[in-house]
């Protein structure tokens, strides 16, 4: 580079640097200022050999990334030094995590090193270990929550300058993007970040579609400035007839939610209906805010008529985010529906900045008590640590994107809860003893199954029992990470249990076969009954699975040195080959696969990218020729899917097809007698292993007969239970049916 040009270059960053001042949203005191000189002066002194893929100096990307957190997200002087410092240690070793804690103190430097902890993960890795990094970054909210913010800013900016980028590079960086990004700033309140975010990802994902679109918006803006203005002009009189101060504005929706409503209504553009929003901002002071937004309210709909499905009323229930305002959507001018957003200039800057804004409006104690509100609202979606990492991700995804519903408790206080969630979310959410006795539910004062959908408004009230204890059925009914982390645990622990008594089961029935029960025995055992650990030959004994015969088999094939021999031979095997799992299928550990909440068998086939084999992580892709394609969750193919294609991924695993339940009818008769029902119904909820579904008696002239419907886990467990109610006084016949 000439003089001239380094001179040149000088001169813009010193430029970029003020304009970061200028445009900061909080107002920065002296000692501010200091801080941000500071870290702007190691920056520039750290970066000064680097340069970006486009060829300008990196010191552009820090300043460019402090100033999103500036002026778009609105942080502290603390957030934009460590926004300035975000790369220094990762990019240079001349400057430690030590060294930023020397020079700016312990905060900074706890930012900047989280920051530095996700970015040092392997570019290039495959989605499992990309999984984990997400799992790892999210995890760095319990230390401090501007680590990701920043993170998000960093990413935007990315995004806005990928186009010298390699076209494969483009696509892997703007499927994350979608996958986690774009998601967490949603979550966060930034929705003019996530909008962006959503569209680059689109850009650079499908560029096709997005150029198409855009193009459209193009050619359709002169129109639907018209249309705003002849929306604006009917209403305009009597608002300023009531003195009112405001502001009105159409807001083009964006390219990826025009996008989304495409696919999801199986429409063209041009029928799609709320390609923009009007948005009414108003000056108020505080305690007049709610009556202005409904008067403006009232006064929209007594020129349009409302759709009255479509009012959000955000007002006087504020998103979790911090969120609020008024959507009504009414029919404008030329039969058109029209969205119109209600905010007060407080609100709008809520919706525009997220938490920052928020705060701004608080004094000192409301802002300590509010920050904690709203960290600890993200780090519940966070709670599930022992998950497998896709497993987790895709979890905190669901929380991310899904649309709340307010409920409220028996004493009236507000729940917020994502929507689709039942009764057995709320009770976790109330706190985990209540979720893992929750014996029922009423809702609006009926009772209700645990798998309810609740709905906006609803009152939930959660009836308890000491005796209740969660069962695998509550996996179906629960939608939240927080529950359905609790219920996986409880359901481990009481495997345990199982496996703990099938074990003295074991050494009971072994004793009596004359073999002893030990390592090598179970050992053998496993390998026998083509078992992956002893906890499942335990817990195998424990339900009924494997019985006395099963075990007599086993003690046969024992006293044969030949067969002893064989067995060995094949559970030295570190890998099974596919012809011998599919001659296992039945006995197998994940012998079974399964789709969707419902858990049907449909067909499938495996995809040749990754071979599943059972077991794996896996999930279904509805392919336009081949029907379902089973993918590993961690195939190299699967975040682009998730990104692109998520509404045809079907959620699949593998089962323990011996840890099923099965239904079944039995059919007695016999003589009637006094208590016999009372005995009937004693013996069967006295054995841990049957749900008893239904139950009918009738009694003709002396003759009894009756139909129980149970729910069994094998067909072991199924003819213990008919004989011993063969064994009940006055029972002649007992069959199934």
């Amino acid at each position: 580079m000439t003089d001239a040009e380094i001179e040149k270059e000088n001169a813009a960053i010193t430029k970029a640097y003020k304009e970061l001042l200028k445009v900061s949203y909080r107002t920065l005191s002296t000692e501010d200022k200091k801080l941000i000189r500071k870290a702007f002066e190691v920056a520039v002194d750290a970066h000064k050999e680097q340069r970006r893929k486009s060829g300008e100096a990196y010191i552009f990307h820090p300043i460019a990334v402090a100033k999103i957190v500036a002026q778009e997200i609105g942080l502290d002087a603390t957030s934009i030094a460590a926004a300035l410092l975000h790369d220094v240690v990762e990019d240079n070793e001349d400057y430690s995590i030590q060294d930023i804690e020397q020079l700016f103190g312990e905060t900074v430097a706890k930012i900047v090193d989280g920051l530095t902890k996700i970015s040092s993960l392997n570019k290039d890795m495959d989605v499992s270990m990309q999984a984990e990094n997400f799992r790892k970054m999210l995890l760095t909210l319990n230390d401090d929550v501007r680590v990701i913010i920043i993170k998000i800013a960093d990413r935007l900016h990315n995004m806005q300058t990928m186009d010298s980028m390699r076209a494969d590079k483009q696509v892997k960086i703007a499927s994350e993007t979608l996958y986690i990004y774009a998601p967490l700033a949603h979550r966060i309140g930034l929705y003019n970040i996530k909008t962006e975010l959503e569209d680059l990802g689109l850009k650079y994902t499908e560029p096709e579609v997005y150029n198409d679109i855009l193009l459209k918006m193009k050619e359709s803006k002169e129109d639907q400035d018209i249309y705003i203005k002849e929306f604006n002009d009917v209403i305009k009189n009597s608002l300023d007839k009531e003195n009112l101060n405001y502001d009105i504005k159409g807001r083009p929706k964006s390219i990826f939610s025009i996008r989304r409503k495409i696919i999801n209504q199986g429409v063209s553009y041009d029928e799609v209906y709320d390609k923009f929003a009007v948005r009414i901002i108003y000056k108020s002071d505080p305690e007049n805010e709610k009556f202005l937004a409904w008067k403006i309210y009232s006064i929209v709909t007594d020129h349009f008529r409302p759709n009255p499905t479509r009012l959000r009323d955000w007002i006087s229930s504020p998103k979790s985010t911090g969120y609020e305002a008024l959507h009504i959507t009414v029919m404008g001018p030329k039969g058109r529906w029209v969205e119109v957003q209600i905010r007060s200039e407080r609100m709008n800057e809520i919706a525009e900045k997220g938490y920052a804004a928020h705060y701004k409006y608080k004094n000192k104690e409301e802002k300590e008590d509010s920050l904690e509100t709203w960290i600890n609202r993200l780090q519940e979606a966070l709670e599930n640590h022992g998950a497998n990492a896709v497993d987790f991700v895709e979890q905190f995804k669901l929380n991310l994107y899904s649309k709340e519903i307010f409920v409220f408790t028996p004493q009236g206080d507000l729940k917020s809860l994502p929507k689709g969630a039942t009764p057995l979310d709320f009770a976790f959410s109330i706190h985990t003893e209540v979720g893992m006795k929750t014996r029922g539910a009423k809702v609006n004062g009926k009772l209700v199954p645990l798998s309810h959908e609740l709905k906006s408004g609803d009152q939930v009230d959660i009836l308890t029992s000491e005796s209740a204890k969660p069962n695998p059925n509550w996996l179906d009914y629960a939608t939240t990470a927080r529950a359905r982390s609790k219920i996986k645990t409880a359901l481990k622990e009481s495997t345990k249990l199982v496996a703990e008594e099938g074990k003295e089961i074991l050494r009971r029935k072994l004793k009596q076969l004359k073999i002893t029960l030990n390592e090598n025995s179970v050992n053998e055992m496993v390998s026998h009954f083509k078992l992956k650990t002893s906890l499942d030959l335990f817990y195998r004994v424990g339900s009924g699975a494997i019985d006395n015969i099963m075990l007599k088999e086993y003690a046969s094939s024992r006293s044969n040195a030949f067969v002893s021999y064989i067995k060995n031979k094949i559970s030295r095997k570190t890998t099974p080959t596919k012809e011998e799992l599919e001659k296992d299928e039945i006995t197998n550990k994940y012998d079974l696969l399964v789709f969707g909440k419902e858990e049907e068998k449909l067909d499938y086939k495996l995809a040749v990218c990754c071979n599943p084999i059972p077991g794996d992580s896996v999930f279904g892709f509805l392919t336009i020729n081949e029907g379902i394609k089973v993918h590993k969750k961690n195939c190299p193919n699967a975040v682009s899917m998730q990104s692109n294609y998520a509404y045809r991924i079907l959620s699949a695993k593998w089962i323990d097809s011996s840890q099923q339940d099965f239904s079944a009818q039995i059919i007695l008769s016999g003589i009637d007698n006094l208590g016999l029902v009372n005995n009937i119904t004693k013996m069967i909820s006295s054995n841990m292993h049957v749900n008893m579904k239904s139950i009918s008696f009738q009694s003709d002239d002396g003759i009894f007969s009756g139909k129980i419907n149970v729910v069994v886990k094998n067909k072991n467990l199924l003819t213990k239970l008919m004989d011993n109610l063969k064994k009940i006084n006055g029972i002649d016949k007992v069959k199934r049916v």
